[in-house]
């Protein structure tokens, strides 16, 4: 991407000067060359889009409809994301609910290839549902570019909403929010846990996990936690416990450094 969006400071000082300049930001970001080509094409030639062979076979729309949900990286996988897209989320077997990452069930349920009746990408509204998503995935791409902790804020509100509303009970949710490598990084950093922690038996990770959330928000159902002031808290403290975390290791380094060269 060409565009390079303003990120003068860091850590929650960053993320409060970018919570103010996101509208200007993501308006110029929607509006640069590459953006504004990749997004009329999918807007143009969507709804001719009937199957899933034909999307993973227009390697510009597929471009777009991947990085809606932020899974560029699989632009080549065609064979898998076919069939993550015919198999649908209805049926409990479908791969795409077999998988820890809930992106691809969100991703499957968003085109409907697998669904009863017609898929979604002949509705209207449908090419501007996935365009918004792209933009604003894209955008947080460019923001990571810089500070990957701030494009990790600025992706929980979308990540916290696909676990909840792809999930019907707060265990499944939480089990899902733990297959996502980004909010599982937010969840982990921001309540205190140790890198380790992933290798503790999952069941208990559960446990664990809720405990803390009840004591941090006063509730460990994880669809209270896409409340404004709830994801405000956690980016929060994930953004504090980046900071101390970086300067601790910093610090340790200077002093090894300092020691090494008066020996």
């Amino acid at each position: 991407m060409s565009f390079q969006p303003i990120v003068p400071l860091s850590g929650y000082s960053g993320w409060l000067f970018l919570e103010r300049t996101a509208e200007t930001q993501k308006e110029a970001f929607s509006e640069s060359a590459e953006v504004v080509r990749a997004t009329d094409a999918f807007r143009e030639r969507i709804g001719e889009i009937t199957t899933a062979e034909d999307l993973v076979a227009d390697r510009e729309l597929l471009s777009v409809a991947l990085g809606a949900f932020g899974l560029d990286d699989d632009i080549d996988s065609k064979f898998f994301i076919q069939k993550i897209l015919e198999e649908g989320t209805s049926d409990s077997d479908a791969l795409a609910n077999k998988l820890s990452d809930s992106r691809y069930a969100a991703f499957s349920e968003a085109f409907g290839f697998g669904e009863i009746g017609p898929p979604r990408t002949g509705l209207s509204v449908f090419p501007d549902e996935i365009i918004e998503r792209y933009e604003a995935e894209q955008f947080e791409i460019a923001v990571g570019e810089q500070n990957n902790d701030l494009r990790i804020a600025l992706n929980l509100e979308t990540a916290l909403s696909d676990v909840v509303d792809g999930s019907s009970t707060n265990d499944a949710r939480w089990f899902s929010m733990m297959g996502n490598t980004v909010l599982r990084t937010t969840f982990e950093t921001a309540l205190g846990f140790p890198s380790s922690f992933g290798t503790v038996d999952i069941d208990q990770q559960l446990v664990q996990f809720k405990e803390r959330a009840e004591r941090t928000f006063g509730t460990d159902q994880m669809a209270d936690l896409t409340s404004g002031e709830n994801q405000e808290k956690l980016i929060r403290l994930y953004m504090l416990q980046s900071e101390i975390s970086a300067f601790s290791s910093s610090s340790g380094a200077s002093v090894a450094l300092t020691l090494l060269q008066q020996i």
